[in-house]
């Protein structure tokens, strides 16, 4: 009787054990492989104006001269992933500044616009001489 009622804890014991290592081993090494890969930058060679937009983060503001409308572009690849290392050239409106000059690792460049002039802007982004299908409409009011 003593065996079995000893053998009992010894399997539950052993069965954590195991189990732990298996967390460590999957926290350690699989699980941060997996990440990297799903998150990795695509090479600056891989991009694809079809996936690469064109986006609003603040399309309307006062027309004080101050005020900033932003629009981000995303590069992206076959895969829809970052490309970073780009630049883009954007217009549509004068008083455009680029807050970073190349796309991150998300493919991303912010640009900010302010204007004096009451007006609705269509803005339009080429990158290398290729013009992206999308346009967005910043308004100064």
């Amino acid at each position: 009787m003593k065996n079995k009622k000893m053998v009992k804890p010894v399997l539950i014991v052993s069965g954590i054990v195991v189990g732990m290592i298996l967390v460590l081993f999957l926290s350690t090494s699989v699980i941060p492989k997996a990440l990297v890969t799903l998150t990795k930058a695509s090479s600056s060679e891989k991009l694809v104006i079809s996936n690469s937009y064109l986006i609003g983060q603040k399309i309307l503001a006062r027309a004080d001269g101050e005020d900033k409308c932003i629009v981000n572009v995303f590069l992206l690849d076959k895969n829809s992933r970052g490309v970073m290392g780009k630049s883009v050239e954007i217009e549509g409106m004068d008083n455009i500044k680029a807050v970073n000059a190349l796309s991150d690792k998300s493919g991303k460049i912010t640009f900010e616009m302010t204007s004096v002039e009451k007006k609705n802007f269509k803005i339009r982004a080429n990158i290398g001489g290729s013009w992206l299908p999308q346009t967005i409409v910043v308004t100064f009011n």
